[in-house]
Order: C-alpha cells, then sequence, then structure tokens
C-alpha cells in the first residue's frame, strides 16, 4: 500500500512537473515585450491599420475588443469591422508566423462586463472559447472597467462578491478548457486602471482596489500585469507620497508598487514578479484625457526602474539596482502611434527600442534589417525595415524588375518607414535601403538583402451601361450631381483619379436615387465616379474637374 501510495505520488509529481514543462514550453510571451493594443474601427483621429501592417516592432498585439451582446453584460462578441472575417483570421496567422502573439481584449472603457451568476459566466466562458478558437488567438486580455469589477467586502486573498468570484472561476476555467484542448498555454494579461490596484492603499471598496483579488488569484497564470498610467490623476506610492501622472516619479511608484506589494484595508497584496509587469502608458496625448509622457522622461524613469540609469525625481525604489527583468511596455495605442502629430509617427516604438534593445554595434555602419512591404495596391506600396539608433538617415531605392535604373528616395529621420506612389498596376519591383550612420565621419552601411513585390492590377467591376445615371455639371466645380432612374438607389460612390487611384469615398445611410458628391478639393483633371446601387449594379462615368 505505502508503495502504491508513493507511486501514485511520484505519478502525480510527474505528472505536474510535465504539465509545468509544457507551460513553460508553449507560454512563449515574448520578452521584452512592447504590447499594443489595436483598434477594430476606424477612428476619426488615429486611422484604422491593416493588422499586419502594424509596425514590426509591437510583438503582442491586443485586438480591441471583444465585447458582450446588446442587452446583456456577459454574452461575448467579436466582429471584424473593417475587413472580413477570412482576411482577419488570415492576418492573425500571419503574424503568429513572424513570431508576434495576438490575444483578444475584452471589454475596454464602454463595454461594462459582469457576471453575476453560474448562467451568466457559463455562457461568457462559451462565448470566449468560440471566438478565441475561431481566430485562432494565442491569448486573452482583461480591460474591464467601469463598473465591471468592484468589491463590497471581503478580502484580496478571500473575496466574496460574486461577480469578482465568478470572473475568477471564469477565466480559470477557459484557460483549462484551452490547454486541453491545444496543448498550450493561453497567454493571458491584465489592464487595469490605477484606481483598481494602486489605488487600494488608499481605500478597499468599490473600484478602489477590486481588480487586487483577481490579480492575487491568477497570478500564476498572468503573463503580464500592465497597469494604465493614465486617466488616473494622482496617486498614493508605498512610500506614503503622492505622486501625479505624468511624471517620471509616478511611472516608478507606480511600478514599484505592483512588484514590491502594498498594504490595504482587504489585507497585503503581495506583489507580482518584475518579469510579469509592463509600463502601461499613451502612445500621444490625443490617445488618453490625461497621463501623456514625454519620450525622455519615459526612457529615464525605465531606465531607473531595470537599474541602468541614475534616478529622475525624487521618488526613491524600495530595491536598490531596480529591476532588471521587468517585461516591457505598453501602449493604448498602435493606432495613435502611428500618428505622425504624435511626437513623430511610431515616436512609442521608437523609444521601446532606444530602451530595451541590446546596444548596436555602429562600426561598420549596419544595414537595415526584416524588410517588409505591405498596403500594395495598383500604385503604391509602404516599405518597412527595422531601424537601428546608430542610423540618423536612410536611403531607399526601388526599378521595376529587369531594369536597371534605380530611382532614390532619402529619408532623413529613423522611422524605418516609407510610402512610394506612381507605381503602374501588374508590375513587379525591386527595393533595398541602407542606413545613413553618425560616425566619424558619416558612412552609408552596405545595401540591405534586395526584395521584391509585385502591384496588383487596378481594379475593375463589371460595370452596367452608363446611360442608367446622369451627372452635373460636367465640367464641375465644387459638386457633383449624380441621378439614377426611379427605380434605383444609391448605396456608395467612389472617385478614382486618372491613374485608378480611389481619392474619395461616400456611403449612403438613407438611400435615395438622388446623391451628391463634393469634389471641390480635387485637382484639375479627369476623373471617374463609380456608383454603386443596392440592387449589385455599378455605374462608371467619367468627368472633368475644374
Amino acid at each position: 500500500m505505502k508503495k502504491t501510495l508513493r507511486a501514485v505520488r511520484v505519478f502525480a509529481f510527474l505528472f505536474s512537473f510535465q504539465f509545468l514543462f509544457q507551460e513553460i514550453t508553449f507560454a512563449q510571451m515574448p520578452n521584452p515585450a512592447l504590447v499594443g493594443y489595436w483598434h477594430n474601427w476606424n477612428d476619426a483621429g488615429a486611422s484604422y491599420i491593416q493588422l499586419n501592417a502594424v509596425d514590426t516592432r509591437y510583438n503582442v498585439i491586443e485586438v480591441s475588443f471583444a465585447i458582450p451582446i446588446a442587452g446583456t453584460d456577459y454574452n461575448m462578441q467579436f466582429t471584424p469591422d473593417q475587413v472580413s472575417q477570412a482576411t482577419l483570421i488570415s492576418q492573425i496567422q500571419t503574424l503568429q508566423s513572424q513570431g508576434k502573439k495576438i490575444l483578444i481584449s475584452m471589454g475596454g472603457a464602454t463595454s461594462p462586463i459582469s457576471l453575476d451568476n453560474l448562467i451568466e459566466k457559463n455562457i461568457f466562458i462559451s462565448s470566449m472559447l468560440s471566438i478565441i478558437n475561431t481566430y485562432g488567438f494565442d491569448g486573452i486580455d482583461i480591460d474591464f472597467e467601469g463598473g465591471s469589477i468592484t468589491t463590497t467586502g471581503g478580502t484580496i486573498s478571500n473575496p466574496t462578491d460574486a461577480k469578482i468570484l465568478n470572473l475568477i472561476d471564469a477565466i480559470k476555467q477557459i484557460m483549462q478548457s484551452y490547454h486541453t484542448s491545444h496543448n498550450k498555454k493561453l497567454l493571458l494579461t491584465m489592464a487595469p486602471e490605477t484606481a483598481f490596484v494602486q489605488g487600494g492603499q488608499s481605500s478597499y471598496g468599490s473600484i478602489w482596489g477590486a481588480y487586487l483579488p483577481v490579480i492575487n488569484a491568477l497570478r500564476d497564470s498572468l503573463d503580464i500585469l500592465q497597469v494604465q498610467l493614465y486617466n488616473s490623476g494622482s496617486m498614493y506610492g508605498i512610500d506614503g507620497n503622492i505622486y501625479t501622472q505624468g511624471t517620471a516619479d509616478f511611472i516608478i511608484a507606480m511600478t514599484d508598487a505592483a512588484i514590491h506589494g502594498f498594504n490595504t484595508a482587504g489585507g497585503f497584496f503581495n506583489g507580482l514578479p518584475a518579469s510579469k509587469v509592463a509600463i502601461g502608458l499613451p502612445a500621444c496625448s490625443a490617445a488618453a484625457g490625461g497621463g501623456y509622457t514625454d519620450t525622455a522622461i519615459v526612457k529615464d524613469a525605465i531606465d531607473y526602474l531595470r537599474g541602468t540609469g541614475p534616478r529622475p525625481g525624487n521618488y526613491t525604489l524600495s530595491l536598490a539596482g531596480g529591476y532588471p527583468t521587468l517585461r516591457g511596455m505598453m501602449t493604448w495605442s498602435v493606432n495613435w502611434d502611428a500618428v505622425s502629430t504624435c511626437n513623430g509617427a511610431y515616436s512609442y516604438a521608437t523609444n521601446y527600442q532606444r530602451i530595451f534593445s541590446a546596444p548596436v554595434v555602429c562600426s561598420p555602419c549596419p544595414k537595415p534589417t526584416n524588410l517588409i512591404t505591405t498596403n500594395i495596391t495598383a500604385s503604391t506600396a509602404t516599405l518597412t525595415w527595422s531601424i537601428n539608433s546608430c542610423a540618423v538617415a536612410y536611403q531607399i531605392i526601388f526599378r521595376k524588375t529587369g531594369t536597371i535604373t534605380w530611382t532614390s528616395k532619402n529619408i532623413n529621420t529613423n522611422t524605418g518607414l516609407k510610402t512610394i506612389t506612381a507605381l503602374l498596376s501588374s508590375t513587379a519591383y525591386q527595393w533595398k535601403v541602407r542606413s545613413k550612420c553618425s560616425l566619424s565621419p558619416v558612412v552609408w552601411s552596405a545595401w540591405s538583402v534586395l526584395k521584391t513585390f509585385t502591384t496588383p492590377a487596378m481594379k475593375t467591376e463589371s460595370f452596367t451601361t452608363i446611360s442608367s445615371v446622369k451627372i452635373y455639371p460636367n465640367p464641375v466645380a465644387q459638386i457633383l450631381f449624380v441621378e439614377l432612374s426611379a427605380d434605383e438607389e444609391i448605396k456608395m460612390i467612389e472617385v478614382f483619379n486618372a491613374v485608378g487611384e480611389k481619392v474619395n469615398s461616400v456611403s449612403y445611410p438613407f438611400i435615395e436615387s438622388y446623391a451628391s458628391v463634393n469634389v471641390n478639393e480635387l485637382s484639375s483633371g479627369f476623373y471617374f465616379i463609380s456608383v454603386y446601387t443596392t440592387t449589385g449594379n455599378i455605374y462608371r462615368k467619367k468627368f472633368v474637374k475644374e
């Protein structure tokens, strides 16, 4: 009996070790991590970006958001807003093949989620598993805000609120089901606001400290805690002083609290390892209501946190030497980071690279790597490459395949991105790039490896007879009027220039057989208008802009 019991214990140990080994083997969260939230919609200030066109430095992408079906706060859904489901799945797979991790973020600021009972918990579990498995996501992100997580009693280690207990159990069941089905760990991140975490020092109740029982119960499964260090106001540090968002001291104090731990009225919160903590900040001032921090200040704060730089302010870390294993950085959002008016396009990603990249040997001047061509149309293509800290500029050359004449473009900033235009449709091109480094004297690197791409054919449609549509005046100065026969209605109008580039697109929610298009901002010349009807017909006509 003892022998049998011992054998059972040995088997249990081996099984546990094997399970742990599998978790370690498959839980390949990038380290260091650059986490970016990606908008599944088109924002007026931060345009929609194709998922597979996100800056290559982002190695963890949080797709935003899975939200409850209308009329519920627990039955989850996710629908691609700008592309088809098949296209988004393909884009996810492309990024995963490059080593990126793609997670689905749940909730957001405007979509409360609350699991108040067993039925709601079970529906939440099944609906989230369906989303995860349909799209092939690598993990989930808990971004519950507002009243989604609140506490009315209990402690951090022994919560009593049904919605907290149900959430903890739901996440555990989702992760276990995923592991059983896929034989690998489902990645888990959380992005609480400061009030839900560090705010527990000043009060424990309602939203204050409400995430702490969730973090505590899931700490073994949690890969990254990325507290939103913005839209926060001021918060207590563990030294008893108050710190204000947008400063180096705020970043350092809030991060130190998450790692070191702190006292609350609900008990002591045991901090997380630095390897599970990332710095969460907005990519630019327009991305949040407050808390944007200049890139130089962010670098100073993180350098001090990692023990690689001096103290930049008044706060002194609780651990001498800092936290060298700090996981990385998170931002809301990759779309805002791409906006050129936000301190330059991809300034957040560039700052991450400055902070976490290994020093680059600048002699000889290193040539660019990771050349990728995206957003290829009949006449344009976006060229991207991995930048290095040595470079102060770049030179791109491209040509039609089979020719010897290169077109040269000089890039005087270290962005690693250039869109080239006036390309010919259905044509193969080659391109390469080299670095200009600030050595003494300034030198150019060797050329990068030659890359190729082919532009697609100019979009053509099966157009019906043009006599069924009237456009006037033609030539036109400002407003072009479009009129169909009485038995047809206009759904959408697109305007193309002489080389086939789309320059305007207007949808009509109130469908009529009569519409107008403002062409005032177009330059003078020939254009084509395509009129799409509710019956599936497409009419095309040529007009002249005065």
